[in-house]
């Protein structure tokens, strides 16, 4: 949502940005909030490099005073090198958004890349909590609502698909280690053998 708002406000004061996602859950070159705004993007892709692509556009008269990118974990180490180049080359701020690590609590290559070379890193101040209420810091995969922890590091899902479909949830890290998440914590409560009652 914070990209979508960094876009908004240049935007509003004359300046012009290009936007760099990959694998948006809006689908193919969309930058989306889980608000439900949606705004253009260019799709990055594996072969892609993101400084020739901006040298270029520029080169044809495209004007950018600024580059957003969203999703930035999913891009690959040497993109996030081209990233620096153009922070560095073309003098032009880079704002660089995307989660560290997968479901199995790893660091992304483009995210440990990131934070490698990012001249300021700054956590999100809106806090997300786990179902407890407790701080989220672990993002989980579940499959039919249930935390999964193998699989490919990279599959699309989104936190409001039925919990049938592969979805994302955050969790504190005590819920992640125990693979609680917040179906299998209702199936849990609502469990008749939770605790043992004697009758006298």
């Amino acid at each position: 949502m914070l990209d979508v708002q960094i876009e908004h406000n240049r935007s509003a004061r004359g300046l012009q940005g290009v936007i760099f996602t990959r694998d948006d859950r809006a689908g193919e070159g969309k930058l989306s909030s889980r608000l439900g705004l949606v705004t253009d993007a260019v799709e990055v892709t594996d072969a892609m490099d993101l400084y020739a692509h901006l040298v270029g556009e520029l080169s044809r008269g495209m004007r950018a005073d600024y580059v957003i990118v969203d999703e930035a974990q999913f891009l690959a180490p040497g993109q996030i090198d081209q990233l620096a180049r153009i922070v560095d080359d073309l003098e032009m701020d880079v704002f660089a958004f995307g989660i560290t690590t997968d479901f199995r609590t790893r660091l992304f290559p483009g995210s440990r890349r990131l934070i490698e070379l990012a001249d300021r890193i700054e956590q999100l101040q809106v806090e997300a909590l786990c179902w407890c209420g407790a701080r989220a810091t672990h993002n989980a995969r579940t499959v039919d609502g249930v935390m999964v922890v193998e699989g490919e590091q990279v599959v699309v899902g989104d936190v409001n698909r039925p919990a049938e479909q592969i979805g994302y949830e955050v969790l504190c890290r005590r819920h992640h280690r125990r693979r609680m998440t917040s179906a299998t914590a209702r199936a849990a409560a609502l469990s008749p053998d939770v605790l043992p009652v004697n009758s006298a």
